[in-house]
């Protein structure tokens, strides 16, 4: 039944170079729905199997133990090793097991070499052309600089998600986290709202989707089922035309590029991208966002779990209704079955979306932003609303450090430490660094790293480095303070640039005054690079406006900033941005 493709099994996924260490890293596991299976038949006469429904008890359950997978895992790595050496050069194997039944022993019955298809070049930079203008229906900031076409699909709500259609244009006045889930399925993507560093932009830069944003009326003119083409390859404005219209896409071989002296490195949050873009030439993750992980793989909120015990109570106090909390303490039991507690579903969950992106990128560093939701955006994970309080404005609110060791939350970020702590000393992968976004104040810092100490993160301890990001005006200003405090810097330059100038980056009203190269922010990074390196503290800057603007990425290398962190579908672009820069600021690259 598995081979034939009736089962949908369980996977799971162990990181080869830490498992010959010793380590225990089983990065991933996916529970398959194994509707049906094969046992033997008792009947006389017929077929000696046959097929039965396996009970949704069962189905819910994990087929492996932890330690089965690992012996599995240590068993297939023998194989290996063993037709690599007889055949004198490596070679991957297809190893098929089986357990018995009764007794729950192992065994391999079969091994032969698997066959490896062949990968999309990653080393490759694409240039999207149309051959052909057509009839321009609205406008807004481009995004990427792909073209994507499709079915138009409005979608008003997160309600309606389950109109959508994989390859559909996606339509919406504005996204938050709840909609990542389709956003990944579109050709292309346009908002009524948002600028270039909106929810919509970010994460369609990350996922490598085309998107308008900040359109304006696209909701209105823009029809389900309409046809329409989506450019993003005619520079700052983003297109949409009526109708399917041809384009093309020239191919730049960089298999020979040669490497910048400044680390370019890239924005990631969803794991299932992240063995493809690994094979970008890149020097680490600069950003690897928890938000993701949390509201697409946990999707519950950690308080809801860490006190699903007192929900009764809790909810009680909230004027939330009787009818509403067996609901969701319902939600929640189905959700976490098959885990040894309602805690170590998230912790596992969170260890497993972590544990990915720094195997895939292993042995480069990879910097972990520790959470950094707004409390709007953590009202929306399932129990959410219980625990968070309703701010006038969310972004300057109850976020990043302040929440860590808050007492309405130091809970909930004792359970991303105990996440982040299964995935440097059980799975090994301690190139992962942690990095503290949105720190106030260096006494704040400080009341974070003890926190972290609690929770058995120990600065220091087994190579562990703490960061912390430098996007308040006060990270720069008292930057020698906070390099006392913490390993290193990463400058947002998002949120720096909105803070320094006064500008929501979301309104599109006054979207042309967000700019990273005005003077006052070039300054302030200025200094803070300056400040770094004289306290020896490394110091990296992730944003889009080392790929945007070439007279940027040459700043930034005069500055002699350590490391340039960029989406993914413009670290080709930006490398050759650098290397352009690094030739005129440093000399040439190597």
């Amino acid at each position: 039944v598995l081979v034939q493709g009736e089962v949908n099994p369980d996977e799971y996924y162990v990181f080869k170079p830490t498992l010959l260490k010793g380590y225990r890293p089983i990065v991933r596991k996916h529970l398959g729905k194994k509707q049906i299976k094969m046992i033997y038949s008792d009947k006389v006469g017929t077929k000696s199997v046959k097929k039965v429904v396996v009970p949704k008890s069962e189905r819910m359950l994990f087929a492996l133990s932890d330690d089965e997978s690992l012996k599995l895992a240590n068993w297939a790595v023998l194989i290996e090793d063993h037709y690599s050496h007889r055949a004198g050069s490596p070679r991957p194997m297809d190893v098929e097991w089986a357990k018995d039944g009764i007794t729950n022993e192992l065994f391999i019955v079969q091994a032969r070499p698997e066959t490896v298809h062949s990968q999309r070049r990653m080393d490759v930079m694409e240039t999207y052309r149309l051959k052909k203008r057509g009839k321009v229906l609205v406008t807004g900031k481009s995004v990427g600089d792909k073209i994507g076409t499709g079915k138009v699909r409005v979608i008003s709500s997160v309600k309606e998600m389950h109109k959508f259609q994989p390859g559909e244009v996606l339509v919406t006045e504005m996204t938050d986290p709840d909609w990542e889930p389709i956003m990944k399925f579109a050709s292309a993507i346009v908002t009524d709202k948002g600028g270039r560093t909106c929810h919509a932009a970010i994460v369609s830069r990350e996922m490598g989707v085309p998107a308008v944003v900040g359109a304006g009326n696209a909701t209105e003119v823009l029809m389900s089922g309409r046809n329409v083409t989506v450019s993003c390859a005619e520079g700052d404005v983003g297109y949409v035309y009526d109708g399917i219209l041809e384009y093309e896409v020239d191919r730049v071989d960089l298999k020979d590029l040669p490497r910048p002296k400044t680390k370019i490195m890239m924005n990631l949050g969803n794991p299932e991208e992240a063995f493809k873009y690994s094979f970008v030439p890149n020097d680490g993750v600069g950003l690897a966002r928890l938000e993701f992980i949390i509201n697409s793989y946990i999707k519950i909120h950690p308080l809801a779990l860490a006190y699903f015990n007192r929900l009764d109570e809790i909810g009680a106090r909230a004027g939330a209704t009787p009818d509403q909390i067996e609901e969701l303490k319902a939600t929640i039991e189905e959700m976490t079955l098959g885990y040894p507690s309602k805690t170590e579903y998230f912790v596992r969950r969170l260890a497993e979306g972590v544990g990915t992106i720094a195997a895939a990128f292993y042995p480069e560093d990879v910097i972990v932003r520790m959470s950094d939701f707004k409390s709007n955006e953590y009202a929306n994970l399932i129990g959410g609303f219980l625990f968070e309080p309703e701010e006038h404005n969310p972004m300057l609110g109850f976020r990043g450090a302040s929440r860590y060791y808050h007492p309405k939350y130091r809970d909930g970020f004792a359970l991303e430490c105990k996440a982040m702590k299964v995935v440097r000393d059980e799975m090994g992968l301690t190139n992962v660094k942690l990095m503290i976004p949105f720190c106030r104040t260096p006494e704040e810092g400080v009341k974070v790293i003890k926190e972290m100490e609690k929770n058995g993160l120990v600065q220091g301890e087994n190579g562990l480095q703490i960061y912390v990001m430098c996007e308040l005006p006060v990270n720069v200003v008292l930057a020698d303070a906070f390099s006392d405090i913490f390993d290193g810097f990463s400058i947002g330059s998002n949120d720096l640039t909105q803070l320094v100038l006064g500008v929501d980056r979301d309104s599109e009203l006054i979207a042309d005054i967000f700019d990273e190269r005005n003077e006052a922010v070039k300054r302030m990074i200025a200094q803070v690079i300056e400040v770094a390196h004289r306290y020896d503290r490394k110091v990296g800057i992730c944003g889009q406006a080392p790929s945007d603007y070439p007279e940027f990425a040459r700043f930034l290398v005069e500055c002699g900033i350590d490391s340039i962190s960029l989406n993914p579908d413009t670290v080709l672009k930006g490398t050759l941005t650098i290397l352009e820069a690094e030739g005129k600021g440093r000399g040439e690259g190597n």
